[in-house]
């Protein structure tokens, strides 16, 4: 049985360099995990159950999820994954706003750009 996932990472297997957290790097089809459908591969786990997993040994949050009980409550922080590739990592803090705004502000200069490009066809006709 269990939740339907497992785990890597900790202080003793680091996943990604400089980071002990832990991720979850498989999702058991029609285990609990992926029939509530909110986890994916990649996520970082924060806490489980109100006990945060900062600097875990491995095996130490494998008991915390195996003990974890009926209900189980997760933090996590959603990870981005490039198409083509491994799952990526965006680095410290819960906000992820690096990854965001290198997304967004390109975008926004974009449609910025066709914006002023469709105004001044206009003034032109």
């Amino acid at each position: 049985s269990g939740l339907g996932f497992n785990i890597v990472g900790g202080i003793d297997q680091q996943y990604a360099s400089n980071d002990n957290s832990i991720y979850v790097s498989w999702i058991k089809k029609d285990g609990p995990a992926h029939l509530d459908g909110r986890l994916q591969e990649g996520d970082k786990i924060l806490a489980i159950n109100g006990r945060d997993l900062k600097d875990l040994r491995h095996m130490d949050a494998v008991e915390l999820f195996k003990n974890a009980g009926y209900d189980v409550s997760l933090k996590i922080q959603r990870r981005l994954q490039p198409q083509n590739g491994p799952v990526g990592h965006r680095g410290g803090g819960d906000s992820g706003g690096l990854a965001l705004a290198a997304v967004l502000v390109p975008g926004l200069a974009l449609a910025a750009a066709v914006v002023w490009i469709l105004l001044r066809y206009r003034q032109r006709m």
